[in-house]
């Protein structure tokens, strides 16, 4: 099953669940209870804290739930605060989800240090929720923008297209 988040990120062949992790967490898990898929694909659009350029294309089963707050000492969690259903994790490209978007380039390069590359609001949940129900999971994700002063102007600018060129790739990649 294709899911989404929604609103300006749907596709028509993913169903949507939600924008940031609440909604997301929320509404799959209602999903996963009345109608039990049998594999999570989840499509949207991501920041990049650097490494990867826009409009790259990364598909990974590995996300991490970390806030800014966190590299400068101004917070910690007793959560596992990185989830993956990959076999090697060592492969992955990890996607961190907060409800935040990150507009520092400084704390962009804080992520990458800890070999973390992109930034998408759902994708923690939707990992969390099919780990809970037992269902592989995976992503694919487009990149919109960097994380840094222009992260909002630039995902608006790139994501006409960003949505065309991952439904291009989903649709050949069947």
């Amino acid at each position: 099953m294709f899911i989404c988040a929604g609103e300006s990120e749907q596709f028509n062949f993913a169903l949507p669940v939600g924008i940031g992790m609440t909604d997301v967490a929320i509404n799959l898990t209602k999903l996963c209870m009345s109608e039990k898929p049998k594999f999570l694909f989840f499509v949207g659009t991501a920041g990049s804290y650097g490494e990867k350029k826009v409009f790259d294309i990364i598909e990974t089963k590995t996300a991490a739930n970390i806030e800014n707050s966190f590299f400068n000492a101004g917070a910690y969690t007793p959560i596992d605060n990185m989830v993956s259903s990959a076999e090697d994790v060592s492969r992955e490209t990890i996607v961190n989800s907060s409800n935040y978007i990150t507009t520092e380039a400084e704390v962009a390069k804080a992520y990458l240090n800890k070999n973390i590359h992109l930034e998408n609001m759902e994708y923690y949940a939707v990992i969390k929720v099919a780990k809970a129900f037992r269902i592989p999971v995976a992503g694919a994700f487009i990149v919109t923008n960097y994380c840094n002063e222009n992260a909002h102007k630039d995902f608006m600018d790139n994501h006409k297209e960003a949505m065309i060129r991952l439904t291009k790739y989903i649709k050949e990649s069947k």
